[in-house]
């Protein structure tokens, strides 16, 4: 099987060509991001980032000492990295623990049909399930992983059998009860690859 690329410039469409687990198709997923060229990011544009992904609430004159700013060139900086979407956002972090949906759940799901329009049936549908925290469709033995946030094993079987398994296309699946979160985050590396 290869795997190959073809872009426009609204989306970045993945083509595979070939046969995967008895099944042909030409464009499974339409990518949701556009991919742009990287511009090369200064020891400054690294630093801003590292700081506001670790704490958001940073006010601009805290940020700027920390790197060694004035203010205006700072919010200046700040300004460029989100028009160019190396800042995608800033959140609130919540505990799941209070708000009653400490039970953590991944789930291999498979459908039965592979064609472009079953993807993207199945990937309208999931949007819609709030305790979904996230979806990817991966290669391998199933098609897409999702995590999932709800309160109790009894939400689980409804989550399991009344939803996830009569979304569009979907046959099997295969779940993991977290027992322990070891580590949870969202930061990124942002320092220079040394080479």
């Amino acid at each position: 099987m290869s795997l190959s690329y073809s872009h426009n410039t609204s989306n970045c469409f993945c083509i595979f060509q070939g046969n995967k687990n008895n099944f042909d198709f030409e464009a499974f997923s339409t990518m949701r991001t556009q991919r742009k060229p990287v511009r090369a990011l200064d020891k400054l544009d690294r630093r801003i980032l590292d700081l506001l992904q670790k704490d958001g609430r940073l006010s601009m004159k805290e940020l700027s000492e920390a790197v060694g700013l004035t203010i205006t060139p700072c919010i200046e900086r700040v300004k460029r990295l989100e028009r160019e979407h190396f800042i995608l956002g800033y959140y609130a972090r919540l505990n799941p623990a209070m708000l009653g949906a400490s039970l953590l759940v991944f789930v291999e799901i498979s459908l039965g049909s592979k064609s472009g329009n079953m993807f993207e049936q199945f990937r309208r549908e999931v949007l819609r399930i709030p305790e979904v925290l996230e979806c990817h469709l991966v290669s391998g033995d199933f098609d897409y992983l999702i995590k999932a946030r709800i309160r109790e094993m009894s939400e689980y079987r409804r989550l399991l059998g009344d939803i996830l398994l009569q979304l569009p296309g979907a046959v099997q699946s295969k779940s993991y009860i977290v027992m322990e979160e070891i580590k949870e985050t969202l930061a990124i590396d942002v320092t220079e690859a040394s080479g």
